[in-house]
């Protein structure tokens, strides 16, 4: 109880920097004011995003009309294949089209963006920010002091207070929402492994209805050279991809919009009739229980509309709205119109209705173009999945992965090697071990409903507890929307054993790939954070902290945002000495989409000035890429040198009780190293490390050093030297500091990192045992090491085992 008491004490010792997050609130307050509003000035930009929004987001929604009639008539429904049946079907697919993807996504959802992003993630991490949600106990009071964590009205009202403190106060309820978005998180991992496979099979089935000689096999074989294509160009970039496939898919939403106009007026116009709903009641009564199952063949129509809302970050609502409500929207009805008017006077043609519907004249260049835009389709919720799982590893729920940038402008679009292999070769093995479309439809559809059902979910939350409306608004449009939902999810289940088993075991595991790392986390978490060095034994020690202090700066990384960490005792008590300027190092996530440099360096000083320590927390968002910055070093000597002048020059700093040697942090802006004086920069150019190897009178060593030269041509490094300006007014036992902080800079900087092994305590459960050690310890043997997850230099790196008994 003690320990969380002096951690909470540690927050409000939190104290922001004079200035520098006050002015960015405001500017950031008026940007929001002016993006919100329509600008004419903004439509030329709106209109391009729109453009490539077709390349990335639409391809799956828009190819649905290949598979959606077939999978509808396809089993009991067999025995009422009529014209009533068709026209109820396309008013059931009709109202579909509207009231999920365009009034529920597009007019609502898209709104519920996270500082421009969106996905599952970001609701959840939207509802972490403004109710304490989260189960991993790292925020800190810093954090709400960053320029996108309030997004939203910042009153409540007393019942979506209470509503909130309950859930807050029940962990299970905590821990029941993290499974809820952990589960649709993994729906749409899994979903990114059956789309490729149905979408391209559905394609290429259109060469054996046109009379071809190919066999199935032959056909499948093909089907599979395009999805290793497909997986083989991800490595390129979303953006490339997205912007090359644009013109595929409006061309493709032309063609199915004139076929369409085509087949309406050619066989059957008075198929506009069943816009009305009356024809649905009709289907229904007709049909029985056997339409209802057909519900699940209806809802593919509109699987790949939860990609409108997951590859929001890429574009932006106003560009998607435009895309969908203009162009996607009439041009999907009036294919379903078209090809239910075709079908309703040729009911023998269901089975392959969409090929079937094709004029003779235009049947090849159609069935070139939508093998073009199945790979597009495959494409958008690839791209959802490596953002996904980004998010998923940035909140602490997935094992370390090599995440690469594909973009340098835009910093959404990344690349994820292991994900992109593992898809593939996850996909292959649906299209190889399947071979029907309708059978993998199953499961894809089952995949998207649960999907936008826990969607449905999230939102609701969002309202009350973002947005600031009443429950009761928030429990209309949850239970509006589950109504509908659990209709079609409902009728996915009956599917379960024709092939929707798939989706929930890939989602299963998934989920509990995702659910046993963020398990391990929390308990490693803890442990360190109940197992914290006291600063009184700290305070004991002395100065020298009782070993010998050697000349260089001391990088000890650690995942404890406040207190000294564990292993740092264990470091003292195994290292016969230690560095003369120690900084405590955690790199962290915090809920939100991106973290500007301005904001990312959070210094602090740990024990009395003599001790020379320090903290840093180096924060991003869920979004941002930790690359390897070269510069890292520099500006962390820049901050720490500021933090102590500012310390220095501030009351708020200079407070001499014993509660303030631990958790006083400021947050040290970029502009503000920039733009003061407090270490004087000046950079040298250093041309390879040939100079390194001392001169000598040896032949030996000056062949060995003329071999080295030649394998190693000599490469342009920066170097950085920092100087303490003379400045008569500046107090001695600052200079002091600051001279010791540049004396340490120049003897080398070493990072210091614990190797841990985390094992579950003797008289732990077995089933906690099992998830420790042995799921656990399997996921962190087999992903990436965190000094390379940090990019810390192999030969500056000290590594010390620790044992975690959790």
């Amino acid at each position: 109880m003690n320990q969380i008491d002096m951690d909470l004490n540690e927050d409000r010792n939190y104290l922001p920097t004079p200035g520098a997050v006050g002015l960015g609130q405001e500017s950031s307050r008026g940007k929001r004011k002016l993006t919100s509003k329509f600008c004419l000035e903004n439509l030329p930009n709106a209109l391009m995003l729109a453009y490539q929004s077709f390349g990335v987001v639409y391809g799956d929604l828009s190819t649905s009309p290949l598979y959606v009639y077939r999978s509808i008539f396809d089993g009991k429904l067999q025995n009422h294949q009529n014209s009533d049946a068709v026209f109820g079907a396309f008013s059931l697919i009709f109202w579909t089209l509207t009231l999920i993807p365009l009034l529920k996504y597009v007019f609502m959802l898209l709104s519920a963006d996270d500082n421009g992003e969106g996905g599952t993630f970001a609701l959840y991490s939207l509802l972490c920010r403004h109710a304490k949600f989260s189960l991993l106990p790292n925020q800190q009071a810093a954090d709400e002091e960053l320029l996108a964590y309030k997004y939203g009205p910042s009153g409540q009202s007393s019942t979506s207070l209470a509503f909130k403190r309950f859930l807050e106060k029940h962990k299970k309820l905590r821990t029941l929402l993290l499974f809820v978005v952990l589960l649709g998180a993994g729906m749409v991992i899994g979903d990114g492994v059956i789309t490729p496979a149905i979408s391209v099979l559905s394609s290429v089935s259109g060469l054996e209805a046109a009379g071809t000689n190919l066999s199935k096999g032959e056909v499948l074989l093909i089907a599979c050279i395009i999805l290793v294509g497909l997986f083989a160009l991800q490595h390129v970039g979303t953006q490339k991809v997205g912007f090359l496939f644009a013109p595929i898919v409006i061309l493709w939403l032309i063609s199915i919009f004139s076929i369409g106009l085509y087949n309406t007026i050619h066989w059957n116009p008075k198929i506009v009739l069943a816009l009305s709903p009356h024809y649905i009641i009709k289907f229904f009564s007709q049909t029985g229980i056997d339409g209802w199952i057909s519900l699940g063949g209806v809802l593919l129509s509109i699987t790949g509309t939860e990609a409108m809302f997951a590859d929001l970050g890429h574009f932006s609502a106003f560009s998607i709205r435009i895309a969908f409500a203009f162009v996607v929207y009439p041009c999907l009805v009036v294919q379903y119109m078209g090809q239910a008017a075709f079908l309703s006077k040729n009911i023998s043609s269901i089975p392959n209705g969409f090929y079937d519907s094709v004029p003779d004249g235009v049947f090849w260049p159609v069935l070139i173009i939508a093998s073009l835009a199945a790979i597009v389709a495959s494409q958008a919720i690839i791209s959802a999945t490596f953002s996904i799982v980004k998010q998923c590893h940035a909140l602490g729920c997935f094992p370390r992965v090599k995440v690469v940038h594909t973009s340098k402008h835009i910093r959404g679009q990344i690349y994820i090697p292991e994900i992109n292999w593992i898809l593939m070769i996850l996909t292959l093995g649906i299209a190889i071990g399947f071979q029907d479309i309708t059978t993998i439809g199953n499961a894809y559809g089952l995949a998207c409903m649960s999907v936008m059902f826990i969607t449905t979910f999230l939102m609701a939350l969002v309202m009350v507890f973002v947005w600031q409306r009443s429950i009761v608004l928030a429990a209309a449009f949850l239970l509006f929307f589950w109504f509908i939902e659990g209709a079609y999810l409902l009728a996915a289940f009956t599917k379960v054993p024709q092939g929707g088993w798939v989706s929930l075991v890939l989602s299963f595991i998934f989920m509990f790939i995702m659910f046993v790392w963020h398990y391990g986390t929390r308990k490693k978490y803890n442990f360190d954070l109940y197992n914290k060095v006291p600063m009184r034994w700290i305070l004991g020690l002395g100065p020298s902290l009782g070993i010998v202090r050697v000349p260089g700066i001391g990088l000890v990384y650690s995942e404890l945002a406040t207190g000294v960490p564990a292993i740092f005792s264990h470091f003292v008590t195994n290292l016969p000495a230690f560095h003369n300027v120690l900084v405590f190092v955690c790199v962290k996530s915090v809920p939100v989409p991106y973290v500007s440099p301005e904001e990312r360096f959070l210094i602090g000083r740990i024990g009395p000035r003599p001790y020379r320590m320090y903290r840093c927390i180096v924060r991003y968002g869920y979004k941002d890429l930790q690359k390897d910055d070269e510069n890292f070093e520099n500006l962390l000597i820049q901050s720490v040198a500021e933090f102590i002048q500012m310390e220095a020059v501030e009351p708020q700093f200079s407070s001499p009780d014993a509660a303030s040697y631990d958790g006083r942090m400021a947050v040290i802006s970029s502009r503000t190293i920039q733009s003061s004086s407090t270490l004087i920069v000046s950079e040298t150019e250093d041309f390879g490390s040939i100079s390194s190897i001392p001169s000598s009178k040896s032949l030996t060593l000056q062949s060995l050093r003329s071999a080295y030269g030649d394998e190693n041509p000599p490469i342009r490094r920066r170097q950085v030297r920092f100087q303490v300006p003379h400045n008569p007014r500046m107090d001695p036992a600052v200079r002091e500091e600051l001279l010791d902080l540049i004396q340490a800079k120049e003897a080398g900087v070493a990072y210091i990192l614990g190797h841990s092994y985390v094992k579950a305590r003797r008289s732990s459960s077995f089933l906690k045992k099992f998830v420790i050690d042995i799921g656990y310890s399997f996921l962190r043997k087999n992903c990436r090491g965190p000094a390379v997850a940090l990019h810390i230099p192999h030969i500056s790196l000290i590594e010390v085992g620790m044992i975690y008994h959790v």
